[in-house]
């Protein structure tokens, strides 16, 4: 799905227009090699994540024939079905093995989405596909929050001071509760709202990736060991490309 025009999403805009690259600043798509990585107890890659140096997490064996790259919006219900019908077969018949590993960069479409990120990457490392995941299960309950606020409200919203926007934001669709439950204190989560590098890392990713891949069309995106893969929204269309990636 592309960049909503929801009415908040100028907030995210704007700091997109803030921090654009300049012209050969876009960090390389190509795969990063990583040293004397073993392969863990029981052979299950899948507990095995790492942070990229393009600002995603990685999970599987950093070294796999096949390097899977996903672009995807927390806002958006293409990605979250994407994320039902498709993650779990990913993960179960193709990363676990080791043939491929999955790496989640965020493209964010509004401030919500942003919001929505921090919060999922706020515990780090080791707790991003778990939050990450549960935030697009979830999403209908929490968005929903959005969607139904009053306009007034949102645009309240956009006067605050930028340090207590996304707090804000978060405390209207209840992520903070939500995260508070699943081991993010509600202190450390302000803290990750208020961190603007982390802020900055987000809108850089998502410009990122438009300057890299110019047939960028929207979320999700996928990327396999570094070319754009077209038409592969869903998980029907994407297997079959994996597939062939790997070998059969």
């Amino acid at each position: 799905m592309k960049p909503s025009l929801f009415i908040v999403g100028a907030i995210a805009v704007a700091a997109i227009a803030g921090c654009n690259s300049k012209p050969g600043d876009a960090k390389s798509s190509a795969p990063v090699k990583y040293q004397q990585v073993r392969p863990p107890k029981g052979g299950d890659w899948t507990m095995v994540v790492n942070s990229t140096p393009a600002g995603g997490f990685m999970m599987g064996n950093p070294n796999a024939k096949v390097k899977l790259v996903e672009f995807g919006s927390l806002t958006c219900p293409h990605c979250r079905a994407f994320d039902q019908e498709g993650v779990p077969t990913l993960v179960g018949k193709y990363v676990k093995s080791g043939r491929v590993s999955w790496e989640f960069r965020n493209y964010v479409r509004d401030a919500f989405d942003l919001t929505a990120s921090l919060i999922a990457r706020c515990n780090g490392t080791k707790s991003f596909f778990p939050l990450m995941r549960a935030i697009y299960k979830d999403q209908p309950v929490w968005f929903g929050k959005v969607v139904a606020a009053p306009q007034a409200q949102l645009e309240q919203l956009q006067n605050l001071p930028p340090q207590q926007q996304f707090v804000a934001m978060a405390k209207l669709a209840g992520l903070q509760d939500w995260a508070a439950a699943r081991g993010v204190p509600a202190g450390k989560s302000n803290q990750c709202l208020t961190n603007q590098g982390s802020v900055n890392q987000l809108v850089q990713m998502t410009s990122d990736a438009t300057d890299q891949y110019p047939d960028f069309q929207g979320t999700p995106t996928f990327v396999i060991n570094g070319k754009l893969a077209k038409d592969t929204a869903t998980w029907d269309r994407l297997e079959p490309q994996l597939k062939a990636a790997v070998g059969g």
